[in-house]
């Protein structure tokens, strides 16, 4: 079982992260030759925190915001629709060559044509996100946080926001708050970075209870010895991240689980959709298994929202990577970049395999 978690805490849940919008296509169109676009918001770490707030539980988010802009507004509207509270520093715009949020733009593929996805970024606001401008010791001293999840996406994005998660995992450990933290390499963020990012993402996992990752996120962050062997279909995929997994715990024996997702990608609307942890030694592993695809961005947060959900609930590990991969299944099926789970009840008929009607 996993160590007990903090009682008499506000929040279940709580995440930092750089808050920004997502243009897509409509009809499953690609961006190049639309006119039309949806627009709906986004984060990576608020796409994971979705699924506890859906089904009821406290979640906060930290985060950085444009003043007076209407993006700003449709991001707290939005955030205060999925039953999230959220707070942080309001900038001034500075003119229009000054700050914003990020804006992605992402097809959702169809067929044999795969998504694409372009990321602009340019005077993103939430690379501003500084601990100074949060009281850590009220959030996680009088507040309480059950779990904090960090993402390698938000403690990479610039020197200011890699101190802050450097911060924020040192201060929920001070008060006993469990760390998840998904390494999520990017090559972009981390060039010309590579020693000062290594060192923090280091410290970070040491601190870490739940390390989220593929082979190549732990050699990459955490430069950890790869596979010996290769191999790039799934049971290869399995037998690398196991190999990989007994190094990491060597190094960063905190960690009570490390998990991840397995995918083969049929097409973009048909993948085979698995994933496998290891939990206090013991694997756990849901081979492969046929899903149908809306929209695939997103699935992995899915997958890290209903495993810490799971933790969360105080359920048996074996409980913990099924109702993962029920949520992050659940996410492909939405066109937001989150899962939106009704009740647990529609989650576990995912994972049973039962898409009858319920009337």
């Amino acid at each position: 079982m996993a160590p007990e978690l903090k009682k008499d805490a506000a929040y279940a849940l709580l995440v930092p992260t750089s808050m920004g919008v997502r243009l897509t296509p409509v009809d499953g169109q690609p961006f190049h030759c639309s006119e039309t676009f949806k627009m709906q918001v986004t984060s990576a770490e608020t796409n994971v925190a979705s699924v506890a707030s859906f089904l009821g539980l406290p979640v906060k988010v930290l985060t950085a915001f444009v003043k007076g802009s209407p993006v700003a507004r449709m991001i707290k509207d939005n955030l205060a629709g999925r039953h999230m509270d959220y707070e942080g520093p309001e900038f001034e715009q500075e003119g229009p060559w000054g700050v914003r949020h990020q804006f992605n733009l992402a097809d959702s593929g169809y067929g044999s044509r795969g998504p694409r996805v372009q990321n602009d970024r340019a005077g993103e606001v939430g690379r501003l996100l500084n601990v100074k401008d949060f009281d850590l010791d009220r959030i996680f001293g009088k507040e309480g946080v059950q779990i904090v999840h960090l993402s390698g996406l938000i403690a990479a994005l610039s020197p200011e926001t890699s101190k802050f998660c450097l911060e924020i995992a040192r201060a929920a450990k001070k008060y006993g708050s469990r760390i998840s933290f998904d390494l999520n390499y990017r090559a972009s963020f981390w060039k010309g970075r590579e020693e000062e990012l290594t060192a923090i993402f280091a410290e970070i996992a040491s601190l870490a209870d739940i390390l989220i990752g593929n082979e190549e996120d732990f050699q990459l962050c955490l430069k950890i010895k790869g596979p010996e062997a290769g191999g790039k279909d799934i049971g290869a995929k399995i037998e690398n991240f196991k190999e990989m997994v007994e190094r990491v715990k060597a190094a960063y024996p905190n960690a009570y689980a490390f998990a991840t997702t397995l995918r083969q990608v049929v097409s973009a609307n048909h993948h085979l959709w698995g994933a496998i942890a290891n939990v206090n030694g013991e694997w756990q592993v849901v081979e492969p298994r046929d899903i149908t695809v809306l929209d695939r961005i997103g699935g992995g947060d899915g997958f890290v929202g209903g495993f810490l959900y799971a933790i969360l609930r105080g359920w048996e590990p074996e409980k913990w990577i099924q109702f993962g991969w029920a949520t992050g299944a659940l996410a492909t099926t939405h066109l937001t970049d989150y899962g939106q789970p009704a009740d647990e009840e529609q989650v576990w008929s995912i994972w049973s395999g039962n898409a009858r009607v319920k009337r």
